[in-house]
């Protein structure tokens, strides 16, 4: 797919730390999820060349989930990591920018949802994700 998208944060932490809290399942849980009604219950992470990532979401009520899953085909340790996902791809960049770290996610969108829905979901997952970094 030619049309990718991506989504921006600028956080207020250091690029060991970002990279930290976006990859440790410890704290995925606590972001990983686009609207307050929906959580991630539980994540494993083996960040290596042909390793798998896997998130649940779920509606928080149980009517709705399901699990995220990813394998790793590139990685630059505390920099930036790319990964495939039922034919899509996306790619994570870790920027230093004067202490703060800006996180770049560009992603191929699927063909059911509308494109602006789903970059607003990805933004909103990844706004969770500065909030919850920049307060703990």
């Amino acid at each position: 797919m030619n049309n990718k998208i991506t989504v921006t944060a600028t956080i207020n932490a250091d690029r060991k730390k970002v990279w930290d809290y976006y990859t440790n399942p410890t704290h995925i849980v606590n972001w990983n999820f686009a609207d307050s009604s929906w959580h991630c219950p539980s994540a494993s992470n083996d960040m290596t060349i042909g390793g798998r990532y896997i998130a649940r979401m779920e509606s928080k009520d149980g009517s709705f989930g399901f699990d995220f899953e990813a394998n790793y085909t590139k990685i630059d340790n505390g920099k930036s990591f790319s990964y495939e996902f039922g034919g899509r791809h996306a790619t994570v960049e870790f920027n230093e920018l004067n202490g703060h770290t800006e996180v770049n996610v560009t992603f191929d969108p699927e063909t059911v949802n509308p494109i602006e829905m789903q970059e607003k979901g990805w933004q909103a997952i990844l706004n969770n994700f500065k909030q919850y970094t920049e307060t703990n």
